[in-house]
């Protein structure tokens, strides 16, 4: 299994764009060190194999969807009425990087 260090979390969380304080990293490593283990110990186990990977940890039914009922949309007037900002005929929103 691969090793993790500081020098690869701080790296990783550079290339994130975000940082932490020393003893942030060192709590994290300990966490990695955890769940590495924890990971050995379910790998060790013959029958892992007879189970599928989950995506989510419980079972969800969507059986159930609402009518699709057709109805009148609204108009650009009444749906820009609120808006803070608009351009365009758009409503205007800050720029996000």
């Amino acid at each position: 299994m691969k090793e993790y260090s500081k020098e690869i979390l701080k790296d990783a969380a550079h290339r994130l764009l975000f940082d932490m304080k020393e003893e942030q990293y060192d709590t994290l490593l300990k966490e990695f060190a955890t769940i590495i283990k924890q990971m050995e110990i379910i790998g060790e186990d013959e029958t892992i194999e007879n189970y599928s990977p989950m995506t989510f940890p419980f079972d969800c039914q969507t059986t159930f969807l609402r009518e699709d009922v057709p109805s009148i949309p609204l108009s650009k007037e009444d749906a820009l009425k609120n808006a803070h900002s608009k351009e365009n005929g758009q409503i205007k929103l800050p720029k996000v990087v």
